[in-house]
């Protein structure tokens, strides 16, 4: 993405505020639910609100800028303050990858709409914003599923678990960022990680865009 910079300043702006956009709707559903399952941890950290200066950690977006993988603020909550904390923990992990996924079909319905009311203009501008939107909050949805520490999928594992089978779960939670970077990192010019995700989230945007790249109506 930091090539864009230099090749195309525009496309990169949108792809920054893209970025910042999936990083805070995702972050603060995180905070959302939480507050509304009974821990007011998020809002008393001022995590209840959209405003990315509160969601964004600086060195994560800065990972993510130079090399692809990178992160946010965490949202912080008290499992004490949860009626269930194993599924509760689930459903506050499980509902940031879930408002990334909600945007994006939201993006794809306005762009359909767009096409049937065949309004021209405002479809070339909404491909040079939403598809990069959609592409942002598809990669964040996807890749926070992946069921390692520290990502949602992680949590959400545990959740569905019985209790006996979600302690041996969690004991697994000490090598998570092990597993992580294991497959970061690039073998042979890519990683097992972009050979995980890559056909998810080509497949997901393929479903989603309303036409090819070429321009072609589907």
């Amino acid at each position: 993405m930091l090539s864009y910079l230099f090749n195309n300043p525009l496309l990169f702006i949108i792809y920054m505020v893209s970025l910042l956009a999936a990083i805070s709707i995702h972050e603060f559903s995180h905070a959302y639910v939480a507050d509304y399952l009974g821990d007011p941890t998020p809002r008393l950290q001022g995590r209840l609100k959209l405003d990315p200066r509160v969601h964004i950690d600086g060195i994560g977006l800065l990972f993510l800028l130079l090399i692809g993988f990178g992160w946010g603020k965490p949202v912080e909550f008290d499992p004490y303050n949860l009626k269930n904390p194993q599924k509760d923990a689930a459903l506050i992990s499980i509902a940031g990858p879930v408002s990334n996924f909600i945007l994006a079909i939201i993006l794809s319905i306005l762009l359909r709409l767009l096409i049937l009311f065949k309004l021209n203009i405002l479809l070339t501008i909404g491909m040079f914003i939403f598809l990069p939107m959609m592409q942002m909050n598809l990669v964040l949805g996807v890749f926070n599923l992946l069921p390692i520490h520290p990502l949602d999928g992680f949590k959400i594992v545990g959740g569905i678990l019985n209790q006996e089978k979600a302690k041996e779960w969690y004991g697994l939670q000490r090598w998570g960022m092990l597993f992580l970077l294991a497959l970061i990192i690039p073998i042979g010019g890519s990683s097992m990680l972009d050979g995980i995700l890559r056909p998810a989230i080509a497949f997901l945007f393929k479903l989603l865009v309303p036409f090819n790249l070429s321009g072609g109506i589907i």
